[in-house]
Parts: structure tokens; sequence; C-alpha cells
């Protein structure tokens, strides 16, 4: 097991209700659970996202924390946690990463794999123009 390890768990959510496919407009909530697994307590300082849709234009967003949060988390705590994206498709990707510091000062990257935000499934045959 390695000392600096966070283990990230992401579950994305179309949203039918804040969306308007006549607009093009797709809205999706992931919820985040980071779980530290290593052995050192760390704070997660910054996060870095690509977000893309299905026409090729990827978003990239960079920020300090997550919602407002820069949890620092002891070995076997997580702290969990959602936000949202917009899409000007249906279906879309989104991966990226979060920096983090150990307190023994140790400087980390936690990758967070390409992840699918998919509308499809909860839009009718014939809406998508």
């Amino acid at each position: 097991m390695s000392k600096y390890q966070f283990h990230v768990r992401v579950k994305p959510t179309y949203l039918p209700d804040q969306s308007d496919p006549d607009d093009d407009l797709y809205v999706f909530a992931y919820t985040i659970t980071i779980t530290n697994v290593g052995q050192v307590a760390a704070q997660l300082i910054s996060r870095s996202w690509n977000v893309n849709d299905a026409n090729g234009h990827t978003q990239k967003v960079r920020g300090l924390g997550v919602v407002g949060h820069q949890p620092l988390l002891q070995p076997g705590e997580s702290f969990e946690y959602t936000s949202g994206t917009r899409l000007s498709t249906a279906t879309g990707t989104m991966h990226g990463s979060f920096f983090c510091v150990a307190e023994d000062g140790e400087k980390f990257d936690v990758d967070v794999p390409m992840f699918v935000l998919d509308g499809m499934s909860a839009v009718g045959p014939g809406t998508l123009h």
C-alpha cells in the first residue's frame, strides 16, 4: 500500500428537470467520494477537470478545493460531495485529477479516470435534434 493514496468513486446522474433538449442543454450532477486509503493524512488542495461533449468540445475546469472545501482526510476517512456540469449534447465524458498535500509535506496527484455522462437513456426517442 502506498503511503499517499486516495481512492475516488464517481456516480454521475442526468437531471432531466434542469435540462432542455430542445435548446441543446443537458445538465448532469456527479457525486464524488474520496477516501484516503494511504497511510498518511492528506489534504485535497485543488481540482482539474476536462469536460467533453459528443461534438468534441472540451471545457477545462480548474480551481481550489471542491465545492468550497479543502478536506483534510486521515487514513480511512472519506469526503463526499456533489457538483454538476452542463453539456450541449446528450452524452459526454469527464476526467481529471485532484492535487493533494500530505501532512508530511509530500505533494501528489490523484487521477480520476474518465466517466460517462449519459442523458440518452432518459430522453425519449425522437426528441433529440
